[in-house]
């Protein structure tokens, strides 16, 4: 079948910063692709420009075989600081998409309700975001990406700003939530493991300007759950993908900007 999401020689110029070029990924209909790599290599940069909210410099995206011009229907994304409305209640936050989209106040009320239901805030709808914890306002940032049914979900960094138990629970919910839904999604991290867990193939990113250095076939088998982190591969990967990427990531950890 034809990948849902196709980029083809993709790359970014800020002024005489070349973030990134040469960036070929394809994301098939129910496939997982993580990104990593080290700071600054443009891996939020790529995620935004796959969203339409950032024009490539250079290269072509195209999804369901349609060229990239601006954000478009079908195509959600989840931040890493939640990107909640302060001044609207977690219902509001979750039925805002949906509300963009045109859908009637009973479509509203019936899809905002059951996603709220999935990912676990029933009886926090009338919460504001500063009365509810960093991983209840993730999940209603979740919550509000999945109520608009999208048929790519881009997931930046989403769990980086929880704590370490919070994240780990995030993570395998999510992935219930997708064996459920399965859709095309492209998920960001710097967490090796989070990568290794989360996607069936992992996309890294070295050099500067960065380009693609290695796309690792997990072969995990799913479901996937806590112990797929004691399967043998699960942790040949994470080495494997850690040793890569190891002296890039120190070199990027001492980086200054001139």
């Amino acid at each position: 079948m034809k990948p849902r999401i196709e980029v083809r020689g993709a790359g970014i110029r800020f002024g005489a910063l070349q973030v990134f070029r040469g960036i070929d990924l394809e994301v098939g209909e129910r496939e997982v692709v993580a990104i990593v790599g080290p700071s600054g290599c443009g891996k939020t940069t790529l995620l935004r420009c796959i969203n339409g909210l950032i024009p490539l410099t250079e290269g072509e995206i195209t999804i369901e075989g349609e060229p990239l011009a601006a954000p478009r229907e079908g195509v959600a994304m989840v931040f890493q600081h939640f990107g909640l409305f302060p001044w609207k209640t977690v219902f509001q936050n979750v039925a805002y998409g949906l509300r963009l989209a045109g859908a009637s106040r009973a479509e509203i009320a019936d899809k905002a309700q059951k996603f709220i239901d999935v990912v676990g805030l029933t009886g926090f709808e009338n919460y504001y975001p500063y009365q509810i914890s960093g991983g209840m306002q993730q999940r209603c940032g979740l919550a509000r990406a999945l109520s608009v049914a999208p048929r790519v979900l881009l997931m930046d960094e989403p769990f980086g700003a929880v704590d370490a138990q919070t994240r780990e629970i995030l993570q395998f919910e999510l992935l219930s939530i997708w064996e459920t839904r399965p859709t095309s999604m492209v998920f960001v991290t710097h967490a090796i493991d989070e990568a290794v867990l989360m996607g069936d193939r992992v996309l890294v990113l070295k050099g500067s300007p960065s380009a693609v250095h290695e796309v690792v076939d997990v072969q995990l088998p799913r479901p996937r759950n806590r112990a797929t982190l004691l399967h043998p591969r699960f942790a040949e990967l994470r080495e494997h993908v850690w040793q890569t990427l190891m002296a890039d990531a120190r070199k990027a950890e001492f980086k200054v900007t001139q």
